[in-house]
């Protein structure tokens, strides 16, 4: 049902952005449109990850430079069947993380340095789970596919608000104006709704991964918790157009799973975590990746 939903929001998406092109300039301008969706997306595919981990300031590490965290991913990315993705850290005192890449073959996790000094080592677990979760599901695909369709949504909008509107013949003038101020917003509602979607399921597939939903639950307490004491720093840190790639959205105070939030509550978020503790996929009393270590 999640996939369906998925494949109904994106689809929606891409019909939104050739309706603009269509308002702008008739049967041309949707090939157009199309045409630009295409190359955007197709730089967004070889590039996006690249681009994403550039404007965070992340910095690659291995074994080498941080081997407990280095190995705590090894081990989780063995458990879920996944190739090593590559790790990198990012200097931030609030404490978050994502994963990136094109496929399970070029894919990256992130983590703050809040994330890693601020939560134990199970939590730490979760949160990773979650993002190789991400990258299990394909999401970081996904989710770099509708981010720029919908940031090309608005780009076509604005284009279209300042040359004029809708150019065919015996078009209205009014109907115009109205896709490109409506426009934007259900690309914006879709591309939220899709991220609300993706995240139930990344926190379900982590929890199974790390085996232990309880201490990702607890993580996502703290992170919220802490980015709610901090929301300056989360401002100053974070750029909002990659605010969705985060478990936690750190720019969000929202309390509720409302159609403007990126990411469902997270009180939702560890009532469905608590829940899967009855279940016979997870053990997490003798599963849980607890280890001695700088977060123990």
């Amino acid at each position: 049902m999640s996939t369906l939903k998925t494949f109904i929001l994106l689809a929606g998406l891409t019909a939104l952005f050739m309706a603009i092109g269509y308002v702008i300039g008739g049967q041309g301008g949707m090939i157009i449109a199309l045409g630009i969706a295409l190359v955007t997306n197709l730089f967004a595919y070889w590039n996006g990850d690249k681009m994403v981990l550039s404007m965070q300031g992340a910095r690659q590490v291995d074994r080498a430079t941080a081997p407990e965290f280095h190995d705590l991913v090894a081990e989780l990315a063995n458990r879920a069947q996944l190739p090593m993705p590559k790790v990198y850290m990012i200097d931030n005192p609030l404490p978050n993380a994502f994963a990136t890449g094109r496929n399970p073959q070029n894919a990256a996790v992130a983590a703050t340095t809040g994330l890693l000094n601020n939560l134990s080592r199970d939590e730490i677990a979760g949160v990773m789970a979650h993002e190789l979760a991400h990258i299990k599901h394909r999401d970081t695909l996904l989710m770099t596919v509708t981010a720029t369709l919908a940031g090309a949504i608005s780009m076509l909008a604005n284009f279209g608000f300042f040359f004029g509107g809708d150019r065919r013949e015996g078009g209205s003038p009014f109907t115009g104006l109205l896709m490109m101020i409506v426009a934007p917003l259900a690309a914006m509602l879709v591309q939220m709704a899709i991220s609300r979607t993706r995240e139930y399921a990344a926190d379900r597939e982590g929890a199974i991964i790390a085996q232990s939903p309880r201490s990702l639950a607890s993580a996502l307490q703290k992170i919220e918790a802490l980015a709610h004491h901090n929301p300056h720093i989360a401002a100053q840190a974070t750029n909002p157009a990659l605010a969705h790639l985060f478990i936690i959205n750190p720019l969000s105070g929202t309390r509720m799973d409302s159609l403007f939030s990126t990411h469902p509550a997270t009180e939702n978020r560890v009532a469905a975590l608590l829940s899967l503790e009855s279940e016979s996929t997870l053990n997490p009393a003798a599963a849980s990746v607890r280890r001695s270590g700088p977060w123990g």
